[in-house]
C-alpha cells in the first residue's frame, strides 16, 4: 500500500507532466467551479488551507522526500491566494528543499486580476516557474455557453501579464467543446487568442462526458451537437492551420486524444497538418488510439 505523509483531500488532480512532482494542497477545490464541462472539483467546497497547516505538511514531507526537485501546488487554482500567503509558502519550500528547481500550479485567468506585474515578478523570483491554465476556448460565445467566467480579452490580458513577468505558461484548449455547431468559430478564435499570448506550452484534449452527454447538455447554455472522431480531427486541423506561433511546444497526447501529435509551432506545423490530413483521409491506417470505426 502506498503511504503518504500528507493528508490529501481527495480527489487530487495534477497535469501529466507533474507525475514526478511532490504535491501540496494549499487550496481545496476550485474558486470558480462553475464550468459546464468540468467535474473535477464538484465534490468539494472551495477553501483555503491555513498557512500553518501547509508549513507543517512541508516539514513532515521533507523527512521522506529529501531529494525533491519539483513541486506542484494544488488544487484547481492555487494562484488565487493572496501574494503574501503565496510568498510564505514559496519561500519556505525553497528553504526546506535545497534541491528544488521548479514550483508549478494550476491557475485561471481571473487569478491575475488583482495581482500586479510586480506581484507576479515576486512570485517568479520566489521559485514559481510554471502555470497551467485552461483557456478551453478563445470564442466569446462559447465561453458564455460553458460558463467560464472569462472573455477572450480577459484571457489575453491576464496571460500576457503573466508572460511579461517571466512566468512560463502552459495553456489548454478543449477539442470538441462547442460541438458541431460552434466548431469552426471555436477553432479559429481559439487560435487567435493563443497567437496573441504566444505561450511556452500548448496542449489540447478532447471533451469528455464523465456523467453522460445529457448531463453536459443540461449545463451547456447552447445547442450542443456531439462530434464524432472525424469531426474532432477536422476541428484540430482548423486550430493548427490558424496558429501562428514563434516557439511553442505543442502536445496532443492526453489519454482523451485519438491522434497523438507532438511538435514545436510553427516549426513543425506542416508535419502536424500532414499527420492530421492522413488521419482524416485514411483513419483506418492512422493508428488512432481507439477503434477508428466507432463514431466515424
Amino acid at each position: 500500500m502506498f503511504y503518504s505523509p500528507i493528508n490529501y483531500n481527495e480527489p487530487v488532480f495534477r497535469p501529466p507532466s507533474e507525475a514526478r512532482s511532490l504535491i501540496f494542497q494549499i487550496t481545496i477545490g476550485c474558486s470558480w467551479n462553475r464550468c459546464a464541462f468540468c467535474e473535477m472539483y464538484t465534490s468539494k467546497k472551495f477553501s483555503i488551507k491555513p498557512v500553518e497547516e501547509v508549513l507543517a505538511e512541508i516539514d513532515l514531507a521533507a523527512k521522506y522526500y529529501t531529494d525533491t526537485r519539483k513541486i506542484f501546488l494544488a488544487d484547481g487554482n492555487a494562484l488565487c491566494l493572496p501574494v503574501d500567503k503565496l510568498l510564505i509558502v514559496l519561500n519556505y519550500l525553497n528553504k526546506i528543499f535545497p534541491k528544488l528547481t521548479r514550483i508549478s500550479a494550476y491557475a485561471i485567468p481571473k487569478d491575475f486580476k488583482n495581482k500586479s506585474l510586480e506581484d507576479l515578478i515576486k512570485l517568479r523570483e520566489a521559485g514559481l516557474k510554471l502555470l497551467y491554465i485552461g483557456i478551453e476556448s478563445g470564442d466569446d460565445d462559447l465561453l458564455k455557453m460553458i460558463n467560464k467566467g472569462e472573455t477572450s480579452s480577459s484571457t489575453i490580458e491576464s496571460l500576457t501579464k503573466a508572460r511579461e513577468s517571466g512566468l512560463k505558461i502552459s495553456v489548454m484548449i478543449i477539442n470538441g467543446l462547442g460541438g458541431k455547431k460552434y466548431s469552426k468559430q471555436h477553432a479559429e478564435n481559439s487560435a487567435q487568442v493563443i497567437n496573441s499570448i504566444q505561450p511556452e506550452f500548448l496542449s489540447t484534449l478532447v471533451l469528455s462526458f464523465p456523467y453522460g452527454i445529457d448531463h453536459f447538455k443540461k449545463r451547456f447554455k447552447g445547442d450542443f451537437l456531439e462530434m464524432n472522431i472525424l469531426d474532432l480531427l477536422i476541428e484540430q486541423r482548423m486550430l493548427i492551420e490558424n496558429l501562428d506561433l514563434k516557439e511553442t511546444v505543442f502536445r496532443s497526447d492526453h489519454a482523451s486524444n485519438y491522434l497523438v501529435l507532438k511538435g514545436i509551432l510553427n516549426r513543425d506545423k506542416i508535419s502536424l497538418l500532414q499527420d492530421l490530413n492522413f488521419a482524416i483521409d485514411a483513419p483506418e491506417n492512422a493508428g488512432l488510439r481507439q477503434e477508428w470505426q466507432r463514431g466515424l
